[in-house]
This record gives structure tokens, C-alpha cells and sequence, in this order.
């Protein structure tokens, strides 16, 4: 597939500070936003300004806890010509759901973005990265529900997410689902991750300028960016309870990421997955059409356990 020369694709995971899996075993799902208060809504409208500035387009995985406690923000990003994908609903990492409640979580989410934003949601992120070998069905429902492409896999070694053995670009599924890997940059045989994130932040920019210039001339296709409102807000509650390595992780350059955001967005080129990528196989203000998704297909992916 030829891409686009040099366009690159910027990605959003809209979830707030307390919704990161690290955090998962000091904070309870019932305290989100009372306990632990709402900034999400102020971050992403940050990184939106930012965007703006430099009339940069992204794609914005959202998640539907997030759309439902913030729905002018989803009409927002979707106003400003970004494009809206789906994180699923409750920040559940898909390797720990059953398949019941992977369709459940995901489709509830999926529903609740394309209704507060009219627009049909194509692209789905998987929590943490959590496809993997032990949940290979997750791609099956995914098709099932409409889905024509997921950035759901990580090749590399983490405690908390992937498989380093699987590819690095992207492919077209069995299922006929495009997947878009994280990007890695390969040395002495092993995958180094260079997506974003915390190693966006963990990595001095000059280093991180050089591994994307030399992932896109060396491999000759789009690179794929990730990282989180949260780590543009320095103004988050601090979670002192959190295990130390998650403190470090989760608060790690926080006060540097907006400037290197600046950076990034001068120094390279970007847009949406589906510009980047060229994933224009379908109509994407009304979506595939019904006979892409079988009904009773559906109910079956969604009630076997």
C-alpha cells in the first residue's frame, strides 16, 4: 500500500488520571469523579487549543464513561473535524473481560459516541493494548460490531501489555479488521517502543525526533502517535496510595509533555488514522452498510461466555 508521503497519524486516548489500569487496585470505579474529581473535560479542551494551533486533525479514542459524563466535549472534538474511535466504555482491559462483557463494554460505548456525535465510529483502542493470544475473539466482535479498524496491539515487552512476536505494521486481519500496531523501532532483535506515552515523556525529545524521522524513512510507512490528556494536566490530584513504580510511571515529565507536544506537532506532519492510513474503504459519515453486520451474528458473539 502507498501512504500518504510523510503524514503521520496522531492519536488521542481520552480517559482521565484516574481511570489508568495502574491505578486500578487504589482506586474504586465508584469513587470516579466524586472521590477522585473531573479534569478531563479541561485536558482535552487544552489539547484541542493545542491542535488548533498548529491545524492539526487526530483521532480521539474516547472513552464512553468519559462521553457520557462529558458529552459537549465529544460533540466539540467532532465539531473541530477530529475523528471519533471508541476505547470501549468502562476501561476494562479486554484480556481480563469475558466475551459477554467485552461485547457489552464495547458496544455500549461505541452507541453512546455515535450518538452524542452523529458521526459513525469506525476505530476502536483496546485498553493498555489488551489483545492478545488469550483473546483472539475480541477481533470477531469487533467486525461484529461495525469496526473496521483497531491500534489495539503493542509488539513489545511490559508488564502490563504485549506481544512482541506479533507485527509491527499494519495488516489486514483474518476477521477483516485492519489492525495498526503501536510503532516500534527494532535493534539488536528487540522491539523498542517509540508509540508515545510514557516513554514519550521518559525519553529526551531529541531522542525521540530521531527514532520517528528514522522509523518513517526506514520503514516507508505512516508513524502512529499516542498519549493521553492526563499527561498534559500538571494540575491532577496526586495518588499517594499508588504502588511507587506506578507514581513514577504516571508522573513522570508531566511538567515537559505540553512543550514536547509543541515540538512533536512542528516537526512532523500529522492527521487522522484513516487519512494517514488511507482507511477509506467505507462511507464514514453513515458507516458500512447493514448487511456488513449480520443481527444474529451479533447476538451470538455477544452471548457466548
Amino acid at each position: 500500500m502507498n501512504f500518504p508521503t510523510k503524514l503521520n497519524a496522531m492519536t488521542v486516548d481520552v480517559e482521565d488520571y484516574f481511570h489508568v489500569s495502574a491505578f486500578s487496585s487504589v482506586i474504586r470505579r465508584e469513587d470516579w469523579g466524586k472521590s477522585y474529581p473531573l479534569r478531563v473535560d479541561y485536558s482535552t479542551r487544552q489539547v484541542l487549543d493545542i491542535f488548533a494551533q498548529h491545524n492539526v486533525k487526530a483521532t480521539f479514542f474516547v472513552l464512553g464513561w468519559v462521553a457520557n459524563a462529558c458529552p459537549s466535549l465529544i460533540r466539540t472534538i467532532a465539531a473541530q473535524g477530529h475523528e471519533l474511535a471508541c476505547h470501549g466504555y468502562a476501561h476494562v482491559k479486554a484480556n481480563q473481560q469475558t466475551r459477554n462483557a467485552f461485547f457489552q463494554d464495547v458496544s455500549r460505548g461505541k452507541h453512546l459516541i455515535e450518538d452524542i456525535s452523529g458521526k459513525y465510529v469506525h476505530g476502536y483502542r483496546a485498553p493498555s493494548f489488551s489483545i492478545g493470544p488469550s483473546n483472539l475473539w475480541a477481533f470477531d466482535i469487533l467486525q461484529a460490531l461495525g469496526f473496521t479498524f483497531s491500534s489495539s496491539t503493542y509488539p513489545v515487552r511490559h508488564d502490563h501489555y504485549g506481544c512482541p512476536d506479533w507485527p509491527r505494521f499494519i495488516h489486514l486481519r483474518k476477521e477483516g479488521l485492519v489492525e495498526i500496531p503501536i510503532p516500534t523501532f527494532q535493534a539488536l532483535g528487540t522491539n523498542i517502543p517509540i508509540g508515545g506515552g510514557g516513554y514519550f515523556r521518559l525519553y529526551p525529545y531529541a531522542f525521540s525526533k530521531r527514532l520517528i524521522r528514522r522509523f518513517t524513512e526506514r520503514y516507508d510507512q505512516p508513524f502512529c502517535f499516542y498519549f493521553h490528556p492526563w499527561e498534559i494536566d500538571t494540575g491532577q490530584p496526586r495518588i499517594s496510595q499508588a504502588p511507587f513504580k506506578s507514581r513514577f510511571r504516571h508522573y513522570l515529565n508531566l511538567e515537559h509533555m505540553a512543550a514536547r507536544l509543541h515540538s512533536l506537532l512542528e516537526d512532523f506532519q500529522w492527521s487522522t488514522m484513516s487519512q494517514a492510513y488511507q482507511l477509506n474503504e467505507y462511507d464514514y459519515e453513515t458507516g458500512p452498510d447493514d448487511s456488513q453486520t449480520d443481527p444474529e451474528r451479533l447476538h451470538t458473539l455477544g452471548s457466548v461466555r
